[in-house]
């Protein structure tokens, strides 16, 4: 065996030492019971703290949107050429059933996730496609960035978000999809709402990034090419969309991806509690939100260009998309507060 190769062999043996040493040492630090003591703690405060902001946003009522305010901005909606004069769009979007469950959407924004939004006004008007990062095993990601645009924005938008198939097919709950202005996410679909001037929500690691374990947390999964092929056969603006609070809204031990199959679901999440409390345990810990709007995104070029062409251009959103996390991350007080 040539010199090279041993060399090569003994850095590699020695990397291989190096990582091995350094993970156990962070396992037994965080074994250490001072350390979970520490940790217990800091949840402990950070979730009294978040539960009396709650506590009073409630008693208060401060929370809610005045009727006049929400009358103005249904009737902004309602005002969209794109409606038929029953009220619906193609798709079967209802803005005037969007006022009656407005009032369950505010209470999980403004008070369950206590939602903190920065520079919404990037959103421009027309057409454009909004671009975020996916986590939380269930999309309240999407619910939160679609709210934003509802009751922060003036005027106020809609926004389209592209979803599974597996949502849309539901018996009832795929019709109130539609109703609500969600659309199964199809290119042709997705197309013809940028040509109506709507805004479009895609969250290109679709299933992949929604189910990541939390050891991922924060760690977006690869990015689908489709939405940057259609911005620029659309020629449409995209604006970066980074959200942080959702990887800690429910904790995913591991994606049973056998029982999805099954269940012809995308993904069959593992919690911590669901072996205590069944399918309750899907549902969302009263995390803080913070969703960051990026400055709009132009883009030339073929839509029909070789994948390697059109992944530089992408790797330009998810970077864009990585560093507004980043920045997020490092400015958050805690995962309630």
């Amino acid at each position: 065996m040539s010199g090279t190769v041993v060399d090569n062999l003994q850095r590699l043996q020695a990397v291989g030492q190096s990582i091995g040493h350094n993970l156990a040492t962070q396992l037994a630090q965080w074994s250490e019971p001072e350390r979970r003591r520490t940790l217990a703690e800091r949840v402990a405060r950070e979730f009294s703290e978040a539960s009396q902001e709650v506590a009073s946003l409630i008693l208060s009522g401060s929370w809610r949107t005045p009727d006049d305010e929400l009358e103005r901005r249904i009737t902004h909606l309602l005002g969209s050429k794109n409606l038929s004069p029953h009220g619906t769009d193609a798709f079967g979007f209802a803005p005037g059933e969007v006022r009656s469950v407005v009032p369950y959407l505010e209470f999980l924004y403004r008070v369950w996730f206590r939602a903190e939004v920065h520079d919404i006004q990037r959103v421009p008007e027309g057409r454009c496609l909004l671009i975020a990062n996916h986590s939380g095993q269930l999309p309240f990601d999407g619910v939160v960035i679609g709210t934003s645009l509802l009751l922060d924005r003036d005027p106020p938008r809609m926004a389209r978000s592209m979803v599974e198939k597996f949502a849309t097919s539901l018996p009832f709950f795929g019709t109130f999809c539609n109703r609500m202005g969600q659309v199964t996410g199809l290119p042709d679909n997705c197309r013809r709402l940028l040509e109506n001037e709507e805004a479009v929500l895609v969250f290109p690691e679709g299933a992949r990034g929604i189910s990541k374990p939390y050891s991922h947390r924060y760690r977006m999964t690869a990015f689908g090419h489709g939405f940057m092929r259609l911005a620029l056969e659309s020629h449409v603006p995209i604006v970066p969309i980074a959200v942080v609070g959702a990887e800690e809204q429910t904790i995913n031990l591991v994606n049973l991806a056998p029982l999805a199959k099954l269940l012809n679901m995308p993904s069959a999440p593992l919690t911590p509690l669901m072996p205590l409390i069944g399918p309750a345990a899907m549902l969302p810990a009263p995390v803080k939100y913070h969703v960051y709007f990026g400055e709009p995104m132009e883009f030339s070029g073929d839509a029909n260009d070789d994948d390697a062409v059109v992944a530089g251009k992408v790797a330009k959103v998810r970077a864009a998309i990585q560093a507004m996390m980043d920045k997020g991350l490092a400015e958050r007080r805690g995962i309630f507060i």
